[in-house]
């Protein structure tokens, strides 16, 4: 589909390819607009703001009369851990600026995850950031700092969007890394923008760094209890992610 193909509901920002399997059985290719169910629409991004904020002008442009992020997140606060749903009530990003996210459609959302008998945390604000937080130490701070209680690199750039283009906005995300967890820089670094593995990259931090080798169990159990729970929010509030009609 092209990515000027209309559509006429949401469009759904995910920036990695495992979050977008999360919404869509078909295989997905980046930076295009994907259709879905009731004229809903995602775009795999990649990660960071400038990707982000591409993506949901993309879905913008074709039509898409709601923006909403879906995908994962980092915890900064102690009250969300793996696998926790998080819908905030705001999106802060590192300059100061503050985006409210729309009031019914996070009521609606819990509503539906209620229903479906899935933890939600709707209270608090996600941080957006240029780069990624990987270590304890850099959470900690951004905890003190913004009182946010968890973190993404999107949220903030598509908040943005719709702003500008006066369409409502949320964000749904599951916790994947606590706190506590610490990230290798190398294994951060051997990930495409899309979050798939490079894999000589991956071979090659694993020969440089092989103590590394020990924190993929625990990522990978952490990414496939995050990702379970946002299938198991996909089926609860379908394509469009609750937005009331």
């Amino acid at each position: 589909m092209s990515p000027h193909t209309a559509i006429g509901a949401t469009g759904v920002v995910v920036a990695l390819a495992s979050e977008a399997k999360a919404l869509t059985a078909e295989r997905v290719q980046p930076d295009r607009l994907i259709p879905l169910a009731h004229q809903s629409a995602l775009w795999l991004s990649g990660m960071g703001p400038a990707a982000a904020r591409r993506a949901a002008l993309g879905l913008a442009e074709a039509g898409a009369t709601a923006l909403a992020v879906f995908g994962v997140a980092g915890s900064l606060d102690r009250c969300l851990g793996n696998g926790s749903l998080f819908c905030p009530q705001r999106v802060l990003d590192e300059k100061g600026c503050v985006h409210q996210a729309d009031a019914s459609w996070r009521a609606q959302l819990q509503r539906q995850l209620a229903a479906g008998a899935l933890p939600l945390r709707t209270e608090g604000s996600l941080l957006s950031v240029q780069h990624p937080l990987l270590t304890a130490t850099d959470k900690v701070a951004a905890h003190e700092r913004f009182a946010a209680l968890a973190v993404d690199m999107e949220s903030a750039a598509v908040a943005e969007v719709a702003k500008e283009r006066g369409l409502p906005f949320v964000v749904l995300r599951a916790i994947v890394d606590e706190v506590d967890d610490a990230i290798p820089s190398a294994l951060s670094d051997s990930v495409d923008t899309w979050g798939r593995p490079r894999t000589f990259g991956l071979i090659a931090a694993l020969c440089r760094h092989p103590s590394v080798l020990a924190d993929l169990p625990r990522l990978y159990s952490r990414m496939q209890r995050a990702t379970l729970a946002l299938r198991a929010a996909a089926e609860a509030t379908g394509s469009a992610l609750a937005r009331p009609s």
